[in-house]
C-alpha cells in the first residue's frame, strides 16, 4: 500500500521515514545499513569488556587472599608465647568472671553469665549471623509456590534419590518413641542454661534435631503443616527483636556500673539470672528454626 505525499510528509515529522532512500521501507533500509554494524561492534566491545572484567576479577581475588594471608601471617608472628603469665588472657577479666561473676549475673553457669550477660551483644551478633545465613539461603533456593490451573497448590515433588524414612517401620516406630524425650530434653537443656551446662545454642541444637526428625519421620507436608513458613518467620523475627530490646535496655541500665532495676535473684534456682533465661530461649529458638529451615530448603528447595 503507497502512502501519499501527505502521509509521508507526517511521518517524516516524527522521525519515522527518510526522503533520501529509494526503498520500500526507507525506515528499516537504513536501520540495517547504519545500525546493524554499531549493533555488532558494541556486542562486541562488551564481549571483550565481561572477558577482560573477568581476568581483572580473578587476579584481584587471589591478589586480595595473598594479602589477607600475608597480615594473618604477620599477626600470627608476633602473639605471644603459649602460656606466657604476660599474655592479654591472664588478667583481671578472667578473674572478675570466675570470682564475681555470680553476685554480678545470678548465673551458676558462669560461661552463660558470660556469654549473655558481660558480652551479650556478642551473642546478638552471633544471632544476627544465622539470621543471615537464613535469608541467604532462602535467597539462593527458595522457590515460587506452583498451582495447578483450578488454583490449588502443587504437591512438592519429592527428588531423586532421597530416601523416605517415613516409609521403613522401623525407623518410624524408634522415632516416634524417640521424639517426645529429644524434645524434653532440648526444652531442659535450654531452661537450664544459666544452671548447668546448656543454654540457647545448645538447646536449640537439640530442638532442631528434634523437627527435623519428625520431618523425616512423619513426611514433609505433614511437618509443614505443623511448622509453616510463617510460623518460622515470627519465631524468629521476634526472638531476634526481644533479645536487640531486651539487651539494650539492661546496657542503659546496667553498663559501666550502673544500677540494674532486674533482679538476679538467688542463684540456683529456676527463675534467676535476670535476662539470662529469657535470652537463653530467644537464641535457642532462632538456632531451632535456622537448623531446621536449612534442611527442608536443601531437602525440597522451600519449607511449605
Amino acid at each position: 500500500m503507497r502512502r501519499s505525499f501527505q502521509q509521508k510528509l507526517s511521518a517524516w515529522y516524527r522521525g519515522k521515514y527518510d526522503f533520501t532512500l529509494k526503498t520500500a521501507d526507507p525506515l528499516q533500509a537504513r536501520w540495517k545499513h547504519e545500525y546493524t554494524g554499531k549493533e555488532h561492534k558494541i556486542r562486541e566491545m562488551e564481549r571483550r569488556e565481561l572477558a577482560f572484567s573477568g581476568v581483572l576479577y580473578n587476579i584481584l581475588c587471589v591478589l586480595f587472599c595473598l594479602i589477607f594471608i600475608g597480615v594473618l601471617l604477620i599477626a600470627v608472628a608476633f602473639l605471644p608465647a603459649h602460656g606466657s603469665p604476660d599474655n592479654p588472657a591472664v588478667n583481671e577479666v578472667m578473674e572478675r568472671y570466675v570470682e564475681e561473676g555470680m553476685d554480678e549475673t545470678g548465673a551458676v553457669n558462669t560461661v552463660a553469665g558470660m556469654i549473655l550477660d558481660y558480652r551479650a551483644f556478642d551473642t546478638l551478633g552471633e544471632s544476627f549471623v544465622l539470621f543471615t545465613a537464613v535469608c541467604a539461603v532462602t535467597i539462593l533456593m527458595k522457590n515460587t509456590k506452583k498451582r495447578a490451573p483450578d488454583g490449588t497448590p502443587v504437591p512438592m515433588a519429592v527428588k531423586p534419590g532421597i530416601v523416605e524414612y517415613s516409609k521403613d517401620n522401623i525407623v518410624k516406630t524408634v522415632s516416634r518413641f524417640l521424639i517426645p524425650f529429644i524434645f524434653v530434653f532440648g526444652v531442659y537443656v535450654l531452661l537450664n542454661g544459666h544452671l548447668s551446662p546448656g543454654g540457647g545454642f545448645s538447646g536449640g541444637a537439640i530442638l532442631g534435631g528434634a523437627l527435623i526428625l519428625y520431618a523425616m519421620v512423619y513426611g514433609e507436608d505433614r511437618a509443614a503443616a505443623v511448622f509453616s513458613e510463617r510460623l518460622i518467620k515470627t519465631v524468629v523475627l521476634s526472638s531476634l527483636s526481644f533479645y536487640a530490646l531486651a539487651k539494650s535496655y539492661s546496657f542503659f541500665t546496667g553498663a559501666n556500673h550502673l544500677p540494674s532495676i532486674i533482679s538476679t535473684g538467688t542463684p540456683g534456682r529456676i527463675l534467676s539470672a535476670g535476662l539470662i533465661l529469657p535470652l537463653n530461649v530467644a537464641v535457642g529458638f532462632v538456632v531451632c528454626c535456622t537448623m531446621y529451615s536449612f534442611y527442608m530448603y536443601f531437602r525440597r528447595g522451600r519449607i511449605q
